[in-house]
């Protein structure tokens, strides 16, 4: 499905599971005007277990068919995974489109950070990447900061998200590497570098050993996205046209309600 040729195009939101839909949230606020789709590749996920170059020539091969599909104005890549491997590529392979990436919030939490410790919670993929260490070189020399790799919160994150039961203390198992105590300070700023990790934060604040900011980048990113999509004047959202791409072709019944409760046919 297209946008009709007398409507606005839509904005694209990617993402390797249904993480994204925190960044679809505050995009859609900030561009009511505009018609979504959400395209989870769950076909693919999780993406932590790919080989580098694999998952690169899956991530491109996948674009070449999505743009060529549905045409739309930006694309959101929601997966700090996906877009620290792949982002320079998929600019380079079509460089007719706007991609809107996103990456570990290192340099807010390193001007934000009073006790000058502070971890990243993401997955290995993520931690492993020179991309997440450059940003740190770049914008947080000055502070200590624990990179946490998580096996198995994203999939965790996945099923709290559908209503399944996560326990405490598998939860707390994948978080406590985070908290950090040196020379009398204390971590204070968490960087949930997984759009999928903000949908279990108040789970988080409640097993968290001490209270923390856990730092959701979901805003900041819709907010770039709304730079670089014009605001046409008068225009209005097109009626039913919200809907997700699964790349399974089959999406189970409790993702389809989420899908529903989200706005988004599946």
């Amino acid at each position: 499905m297209t946008a009709p040729t007398n409507e606005l195009k839509p904005v694209l939101v990617f993402d390797s599971g249904i993480g994204g839909l925190t960044v679809l949230r505050e995009a859609r606020v900030l561009m009511p005007e505009r018609g979504f789709i959400y395209v989870a590749d769950d076909a693919g996920f999780p993406y932590g277990g790919w080989e580098e170059q694999a998952l690169k020539e899956r991530i491109i091969g996948l674009f070449g068919k999505l743009l060529q599909e549905h045409d739309p104005e930006v694309c959101i890549i929601a997966c700090n995974t996906a877009f620290t491997l792949v982002g320079a590529d998929l600019r380079a392979a079509f460089p007719q489109m706007t991609f809107v990436g996103t990456v570990p919030a290192i340099k807010p939490a390193a001007e934000r950070t009073r006790s000058g410790l502070v971890s990243v919670l993401a997955t290995p993929g993520t931690v492993k990447r020179a991309y997440t260490r450059d940003l740190i070189q770049s914008f947080a020399q000055q502070c200590h900061v624990r990179l946490v790799g998580s096996e198995n919160l994203a999939r965790m994150a996945e099923a709290y998200i559908r209503g399944d039961a996560v326990s405490d203390e598998a939860v707390l198992a994948e978080i406590d590497q985070c908290f950090v105590e040196k020379e009398g300070h204390k971590t204070d700023i968490v960087v949930l570098a997984c759009t999928h990790y903000p949908f279990m934060a108040n789970l988080f604040r409640r097993l968290a050993p001490w209270p923390v900011d856990w730092l959701d980048p979901a805003e900041a990113i819709a907010r770039r996205a709304r730079t670089l999509v014009p605001l046409i004047a008068d225009a209005v959202h097109p009626d039913n046209f919200d809907f997700s791409v699964f790349t399974s072709g089959k999406p189970d019944f409790a993702t389809r309600r989420l899908m529903q409760g989200f706005g988004l046919r599946a």
